[in-house]
């Protein structure tokens, strides 16, 4: 690592920025958690698991694949994928070519209670993130935060979702 150098500071402007992205962020993860909580009893990180596996070929997707994926740490993944299957929402298969590997796959019951709950999540990201901004604002941030969010995803950034 170089030298220590001066951080360069926020501006008034960047700071409001920066701060208005976190708490909007932050507040509205933990709506939309409270919203599945209340409605489906399952918080946003284990919701996010089962869209992933409901988007995958045969509702299905190597634990590696899943977690590299999913809005939860990898640290994370086997314990929520452990209670999802204790819920009957998620099976565990072995990998016909590799001995070592697992499968998480949808189960019935995990596909029927994403099918109950997208309705609640969709209806809060309506609220929350898309309709209160214009088109042009939401191809405008699309654009804008395209580069730096390759960046983070480069270097292996997770996302840990209330209660992850």
């Amino acid at each position: 690592m170089g030298p220590m150098t001066d951080p360069q500071w926020l501006d008034a402007d960047e700071q409001r920025a920066w701060r208005t992205l976190l708490r909007h962020s932050l507040l509205m993860f933990d709506r939309l958690d409270a919203e599945l909580r209340r409605g489906h009893g399952i918080g946003l990180a284990d919701y996010e698991i089962l869209v992933q596996l409901s988007e995958a070929p045969a509702h299905s997707l190597r634990m590696n694949e899943l977690a590299d994926q999913a809005l939860v740490s990898r640290s994370r993944l086997t314990h929520r994928i452990d209670r999802l299957v204790q819920a009957g929402l998620v099976e565990r298969q072995p990998c016909p070519t590799d001995r070592r590997g697992l499968f998480a796959v949808l189960s019935p019951a995990g596909q029927a209670l994403l099918e109950q709950a997208a309705p609640t999540h969709v209806a809060g990201v309506r609220r929350y993130a898309i309709d209160p901004l214009s088109p042009a604002t939401q191809r405008a941030l699309t654009e804008e935060l395209a580069e730096p969010l390759a960046d983070l995803e480069a270097l292996g950034a997770t996302i840990n979702c209330p209660g992850d």
